[in-house]
C-alpha cells in the first residue's frame, strides 16, 4: 500500500562546487519519482520533497550518503509529491532570499555566531523563567502569521523576505535589542538567517526555536504556547496540530474566521487571499481586491 510523505530539510555547510550537488540531487530525486523543491548555495542545501514513504525513506539516505549531509535533521509530515507540480533544483546565492548572502558565514558546525537552538521544551522552560520578557519574533512574511503564529509575537510588516533586512535597518525594533528573543519560522532555515542579521544589528540575546514550527508543534501541539495553523509552501497550504486547533485568520470580505487561503482568479496576480467558505461561494470567483477596474472590464 502506497503512503505518501513529504520531508522538510536543511544543512548549513561549506559547498565547494554548488552545481556538482545541483545535478547529483535532481538525478537522485528523480530515481525515486519525488516532486517538491531543492535549494543549493555555497552554504548548503535547504528542500522539500514529497512522494511515496519508500521512495522518500531512498532519497533521504541517498542525501545523507554525502558526508556533509550526514547529520541534517530530516522532518516528516504527511502529504505527497502531488502536493508540488514538479520537481525543481536549482542553485542561488542565498538559501534564503534575505538579500544579505555576504553577511552569513558557515563552517561544518552551520551558521556562525548564530542565534541559541532551543528545543521546544526549553523555549516553554524559558518563557516560565523570565515571563513576559520574553520576546516571540516571527521570521515569516506577514501573510503566513495571519493564520498561526505564537501568542503575543512580533510580526513585522513584511510582503516577502528580502523585506526584513530594511525592517531590521530601519530601528523599529532597537528597544529590544536587550531583550531575550525567540525568533520562529516554519522548519528553522529562515531563523538561521535572522538570527544571525539580528546579533550583527546589536540584539544581544537571540534565540530560535530547534526544528522550527514544525517540531514544537509535533512537539506539543495546541496545547502549546502556538495558536492557529501552519501555512505551508505545497498544495496543502495550511496544517494543523490537533484537532481543535484555533481558526485565528479572518475572511478579507466579511472579517469572519478562516484558515482558507484562495488564489486570486486573475492569472498575472500572485496574492493568495484569506477567504471564508461562505464568502467564496457567494462570490464564486475570487480576486484579492487588488484589480477591480480590471475584472469589470472583462465582465
Amino acid at each position: 500500500m502506497s503512503v505518501p510523505k513529504i520531508l522538510l530539510f536543511y544543512g548549513f555547510t561549506p559547498l565547494a562546487d554548488p552545481e556538482a550537488i545541483r545535478l547529483w540531487q535532481w538525478e537522485l530525486a528523480s530515481r525515486w519519482n519525488l516532486g517538491g523543491r531543492i535549494i543549493i548555495s555555497k552554504h548548503g542545501i535547504n528542500g522539500t520533497v514529497g512522494g511515496d514513504i519508500a521512495d522518500v525513506k531512498r532519497y533521504l539516505k541517498g542525501t545523507r550518503s554525502y558526508a556533509p549531509f550526514k547529520q541534517i535533521d530530516f522532518k516528516w509530515s504527511d502529504g505527497s509529491g502531488a502536493d508540488f507540480p514538479r520537481l525543481s533544483v536549482r542553485v542561488r546565492d542565498e538559501l534564503v532570499t534575505f538579500g544579505a548572502p555576504d553577511e552569513l558565514d558557515v563552517d561544518a558546525n552551520g551558521v556562525i555566531d548564530g542565534g541559541v537552538h532551543l528545543t521546544p521544551e526549553q523555549v516553554n522552560e524559558l518563557v516560565e523563567q523570565r515571563g513576559d520578557e520574553v520576546v516571540f519574533f516571527d521570521g515569516r512574511n506577514a501573510f503566513e502569521a495571519a493564520v498561526g503564529r505564537f501568542k503575543g509575537a512580533v510580526v513585522p510588516d513584511v510582503a516577502t523576505t528580502r523585506d526584513f533586512m530594511n525592517e531590521l535597518d530601519s530601528g523599529t525594533y532597537d528597544h529590544l535589542k536587550d531583550k531575550p528573543i525567540v525568533t520562529y519560522c516554519t522548519g528553522g532555515i529562515r531563523c538561521e538567517v535572522l538570527s544571525r542579521l539580528m546579533k550583527r544589528r546589536g540584539f544581544t540575546e537571540v534565540y530560535q526555536i530547534d526544528g522550527g514550527i514544525v517540531r514544537y508543534g509535533e512537539t506539543f501541539g495546541d496545547d502549546g504556547l502556538w495558536e492557529g495553523s501552519l501555512y505551508v509552501f505545497d498544495g496543502r497550504r495550511t496544517i494543523n496540530f490537533s484537532d481543535h486547533t484555533a481558526i485565528i485568520g479572518h475572511c478579507i470580505r466579511c472579517d469572519g474566521f478562516t484558515s482558507r487561503y484562495e488564489d486570486c482568479a486573475v492569472l498575472d496576480c500572485a496574492t493568495q487571499i484569506l477567504l471564508c467558505t461562505e464568502c467564496l461561494d457567494r462570490e464564486g470567483t475570487p480576486y484579492c481586491g487588488r484589480h477591480e477596474g480590471r475584472v469589470a472590464a472583462a465582465s
